[in-house]
């Protein structure tokens, strides 16, 4: 398992659309056959920040993921909503290990 977080700050007034968009990335990368979870959380102290955490079932799941057709779209929406380049950190499972997915 490969666990990416992707931090995302957005202009404020930009909120609400990245929400959506994001979603709808969401929503079609849980499809995939090489993801294992998608989640989108919201920092509840600080509104226009967030983290897209993506559970891939091994390293070649995330190139598959960023030819998608939907992750295209999203990053390309992305550019005008950030109010800052996002940036991504990996992490490793340690637990549950593999057959805890």
């Amino acid at each position: 398992m490969l666990i990416v977080h992707v931090h995302v700050r957005v202009k404020p007034d930009c909120i609400e659309a990245f929400k959506e968009i994001t979603t709808e990335n969401a929503r079609n990368s849980i499809k995939e056959p090489g993801i294992a979870r998608f989640d989108l959380v919201q920092q509840v102290d600080d509104p226009a920040r967030f983290v897209l955490v993506e559970v891939y079932r091994n390293v070649e799941a995330t190139a598959a993921h960023k030819a998608t057709p939907h992750y295209a779209a999203w990053r390309d929406r992305m550019e005008s909503l950030m109010a800052e380049p996002r940036f991504s950190v990996k992490f490793a499972n340690v637990f549950p290990g593999e057959e805890g997915w």
